[in-house]
């Protein structure tokens, strides 16, 4: 498995993917995509989204926490071990990368480069 949701990282997206659906933004069944992309301050940038598109060829899921997670295989190299937390603190409040791939990563945790 590529990437792992916390207990408290899984919650934050079941509430976040249900506000979405009641609000007419999102439709059942979507699933959270994981991956990353070029840019960011050290080279790649995590991304995190909702999607209802899947390529049975490109793409792995799997479930975590009750939270369907596809992760596309390309991104699967650099995100293997990978565990997503939420940090809901009085500074700061958001999903959080654990990443034993990363050799460096950016003062504001959401790029890193391997």
């Amino acid at each position: 498995m590529a990437v792992t949701l916390t207990e408290k990282a899984a919650n934050a997206v079941k509430q976040i993917m249900e506000r979405e659906i009641q609000a007419g933004r999102l439709e059942p069944g979507a699933f959270l995509r994981v991956g990353v992309t070029g840019g960011g301050c050290s080279g790649f940038t995590y991304s995190l989204g909702f999607d209802k598109t899947l390529d049975e060829k490109l793409d792995s899921r799997y479930e975590c926490h009750g939270v369907p997670v596809v992760v596309d295989k390309k991104s699967a190299l650099y995100l293997d071990g990978t565990t997503v937390d939420y940090y809901d603190g009085i500074e700061k409040q958001g999903f959080t990368f654990d990443n034993p791939n990363a050799v460096r990563s950016c003062g504001c945790g959401s790029s890193f480069s391997a």
